[in-house]
């Protein structure tokens, strides 16, 4: 589909000068108050959840290597609210929509799926210490050694950011019509390549590999993991033994269920059923509910974080004067 404006290229396209608007909620002018405060509290009591369990995995002498991914997936949601949301509030404060650069509209882009696709390998390498933890339980100390939980955790980051500076790069290489109007709250994607003044489908083939990249690889691993659990749990007689067994897999397959979900719909699609206010929306879920949710999920279901937090609200109360 042709982009708007499209009638001629701008030969500044590509100027590191040139500024994108975003729009975000204009249309909803009379909103712009009650989306603000409610966006607000969202992303206050989202940063006190995973600062929460954050603290308290790093004040826990002896991590388990699910802890260790845990608070990793925690600095993950946090940077990542926090490369979205505050310029999302700053533009609900503006009539118009507000003003991003060329370069801080691509470190944006860079950062947000740098991320999520980080998010997606972790998600990947927390399935495979699942998978140690039921299937060969005697040498689960051995294999998920301190060492190999670092160079997991380095390799999902490494990953992540890597994929994303060729996607971003790709991206904004792209001629651009005249109209800088971007329709979303932030740079996805998909909004910035409305934009691209193209008709053919050559723009997409990126975004393709990277979905492939981010999140067809790891969900396969993740599905071959959880295959060989419930094969491994058939030869589980007691019924309590797999209860016992499954439990610990439920909040990982709550975050992988939720992360995907909206992943898979936003961007494993074609250009041409871009739909603004429907990607404003998803994204509104992707961006602010489900990282609000992560932490209720971890302490609920999770008894080694449960555990971290009474520990560290015993010691708060230990060290409060009488």
């Amino acid at each position: 589909m042709p982009c708007e404006g499209c009638m001629e290229r701008d030969n500044k396209s590509t100027d590191a000068t040139m500024e994108f608007l975003l729009l975000g909620f204009s249309e909803l002018f009379y909103l712009r108050v009650l989306l603000f405060l409610i966006f607000l509290i969202i992303h206050l009591v989202t940063l006190a959840g995973n600062m929460m369990i954050f603290m308290a995995v790093v004040m826990e002498p002896s991590r388990p290597p699910m802890l260790f991914f845990l608070c990793q997936l925690s600095v993950i949601e946090l940077c990542y609210t926090l490369v979205i949301v505050p310029k999302a509030l700053l533009g609900l404060m503006v009539v118009d929509g507000s003003t991003i650069s060329f370069v801080g509209c691509a470190a944006q882009m860079h950062f947000f799926v740098a991320l999520g696709g980080a998010e997606c390998f972790l998600l990947a390498a927390m399935s495979y210490d699942r998978y140690v933890a039921i299937c060969q339980p005697l040498h689960y100390v051995a294999v998920m050694s301190e060492g190999l939980c670092l160079r997991l955790a380095l390799a999902c980051c490494l990953g992540g950011f890597a994929v994303a500076l060729g996607l971003t790069v790709a991206v904004f290489r792209l001629p651009f019509c005249q109209s800088h109007r971007i329709n979303h709250f932030f740079c996805d994607v998909p909004a910035v390549l409305h934009l691209a003044c193209t008709q053919s489908y050559a723009p997409e083939l990126p975004l393709l590999a990277a979905c492939v990249v981010l999140l067809l690889l790891p969900l396969l691993l993740i599905l071959t993991s959880y295959v060989c659990i419930a094969a491994a749990l058939l030869h589980v007689t007691s019924s309590a033994g797999r209860g016992k067994a499954f439990s610990t897999c439920v909040s990982h397959l709550a975050i992988t269920f939720l992360h995907y979900g909206c992943a898979t719909f936003m961007y494993i699609r074609p250009k041409s059923s871009y739909s603004p206010a429907r990607d404003k929306m998803l994204s509104l879920v992707y961006t602010n509910i489900t990282p609000l949710l992560y932490p209720l999920i971890y302490s609920l279901k999770n008894k080694e974080i449960r555990g971290a937090l009474r520990k560290m609200l015993r010691r708060k109360k230990i060290a409060q004067p009488n």
